[in-house]
């Protein structure tokens, strides 16, 4: 029987942890080096679909995410006069086997993380360890290792997994440093404790890009006496590009209010929301144009590092999680390093390319840009009148296909 190679993967994000879980499972030996000399409960919320819930679930997860998110209950599109448009049920509520969770990403983060030190044991994450480049050769390949006193070591396996983001070290050494595509608008993120609202789990999206669009949902259940909960708001405004391309960049509420400021509707306050938020944070709207290859022989990419995508559809941690879900596959059943990584690319690179590409062009949220364009961005007095049912139905299905969480490409896969 051939040897299970062992593997080092750069990053203990989503897609890193992930995969770390998936190939203790399947029994191939890893160990994950993360640059932070600490985890803490960065960043803010994300939702993650039931195509990426099936796979946590599988891991033995659900029950641990149940107890830090949301589980949601429906998708609801509003325009920005704060009429509703359409309902969608969500997760199990739409007939999915698996739900559809709302979460604090440092929540998400913090169960991943604990899952692997519990069974892959306390030295499986080293944290302090920032890979700057990678080596090889026909019998392993070596991340070098820089630490924050600044000595320095090296990790040797016999394959190399970049799950290092968006500013990932690997894909920057076989690919160059290309600059990030913009959309041509600024994404402002923030939670804010605020009381229930809809049904206390709709995930919102309301407005459009071209006046001011948001999607607003609660990511914490009952976080203080009064039952309020932690809510996630996205605020997406043309405006020039901002200096970096970081997710913990602060923001300032008055650089993107202005579109938001009328926005009082009977189910919620948005303005005040956004006033009452923690802290704001601010990232431009970019992706990159998918590249022609991950793998360099012993060495591939996975999540933000292979496919960066603009975070529209709750897609970005998902993608991760299907990526390592079919690396750790691959990689438990060739034991030839340059098989398994050449079978998960050739998998792996067209399914995101297509949700990249699609993510630009027809985003989850196109209902709300047909019903601006229809409408001449006013109300209206039925909506029915503007919309059908069916190209409703058409527009969704046509996005969760692409996105690979439709019932027929979960059945398929």
């Amino acid at each position: 029987m051939a040897t299970k190679p062992r593997v080092t993967i750069l990053g203990a994000g989503i897609g890193g942890l992930t995969l770390a879980l998936e190939l203790h499972r399947v029994g191939v030996e890893c160990v994950v080096l993360e640059a932070a000399p600490n985890l803490g409960a960065l960043g803010v919320g994300i939702n993650l679909l039931p195509h990426a819930t099936r796979n946590l679930s599988r891991l033995g997860l659900q029950e641990a995410l149940t107890a830090v998110a949301v589980t949601t209950r429906e998708s609801a599109f509003f325009n920005r006069f704060g009429q509703l448009i359409a309902t969608e049920p969500a997760g199990r509520h739409a007939g999915y086997d698996w739900p559809q969770f709302s979460i604090h990403r440092g929540d998400l983060q913090q169960v991943l993380l604990g899952a692997v030190r519990d069974r892959l044991g306390p030295d499986a994450v080293l944290l302090g360890h920032r890979g700057v480049r990678v080596t090889q050769d026909e019998r392993s390949a070596t991340v070098h290792v820089e630490h924050p006193d600044g000595s320095t070591s090296e990790v040797r396996s016999d394959v190399v997994v970049g799950a290092d983001g968006v500013h990932s070290v690997v894909r920057r050494q076989f690919h160059g440093d290309v600059a990030p595509r913009y959309t041509g608008y600024m994404m402002w993120r923030g939670t804010t404790v605020w009381p229930r609202f809809l049904t206390g789990a709709s995930m919102v999206r309301a407005g459009w890009l071209a006046t001011g669009k948001m999607v607003i949902y609660p990511i914490r259940d009952d976080v203080n006496d009064r039952g309020d909960q932690l809510v996630n708001w996205v605020a997406e405004v043309e405006a020039p590009i901002g200096d970096a391309r970081d997710w913990n960049r602060p923001g300032l509420v008055d650089d993107f209010i202005g579109p938001f400021a009328d926005w009082h509707f009977d189910w919620l306050d948005v303005p005040a929301m956004i006033r009452a938020a923690d802290a704001v944070l601010e990232y431009p709207m970019v992706d990159q144009d998918p590249l022609g290859h991950w793998t360099e022989g012993r060495v591939t990419l996975l999540g933000d590092a292979a496919h960066p995508m603009v975070p529209r559809g709750s897609n970005g941690a998902a993608q991760a999680i299907l990526d390592a879900r079919v690396l750790a596959a691959r990689l438990a059943g060739d034991g030839d390093p340059y098989r398994a990584l050449r079978a998960y690319e050739e998998e792996r690179l067209p399914a995101t390319s297509r949700v990249v590409l699609t993510n630009r062009a027809n985003p989850p949220d196109a209902l709300l840009r047909e019903v601006y364009e229809r409408t001449g961005d006013r109300p209206f007095e039925r909506v029915g009148d503007v919309i059908t049912p069916e190209e409703i139905r058409r527009l969704s299905e046509g996005y969760q296909a692409v996105a690979g969480f439709s019932h027929s490409a979960l059945a398929r896969s």
